[in-house]
């Protein structure tokens, strides 16, 4: 079992950055992808990135790829959502999340098994 604690989340003005951190409890943080959800009020919660259990291998909705990059400290036992560019319609609350199955990363929220508390991010017009 792995618990998940997400951090950086804030208001920031459109075209803005922000960093989100993910600290994972446990001993076996590399057996787990890793990926990034967001919901936003009155939504469905939507697939982010999502990385592979080595990094090697990086996944992203079409609407952040090329502004957001995901990334992991499997020493550290974090990952990481480097968002630049920010828009308005980023605005969700940000949920880091945990796939302990054996196969290939999941870019849909059912494919995880935990998930922190979120992390909420505001973007400004």
């Amino acid at each position: 079992q792995v618990q998940l604690v997400e951090s950086g989340g804030g208001l920031v003005q459109a075209g803005g950055s922000l960093r989100l951190s993910c600290a994972a409890s446990g001993r076996t943080f590399s057996s787990y992808a890793m990926g990034w959800f967001r919901q936003a009020p009155g939504k469905e919660r939507q697939f982010v990135a999502a990385i592979s259990r080595k990094g090697s291998s990086t996944y992203y909705a079409d609407s952040v790829k090329g502004r957001f990059t995901i990334s992991r400290d499997n020493a550290k036992n974090t990952v990481h959502l480097e968002m630049n560019s920010l828009k308005p319609e980023d605005t969700a609350v940000y949920y880091c999340a945990a796939d302990s199955s054996p196969k290939g990363v999941g870019v849909r929220s059912y494919e995880y098994d935990y998930w922190g508390q979120g992390t909420q991010v505001t973007v400004s017009s």
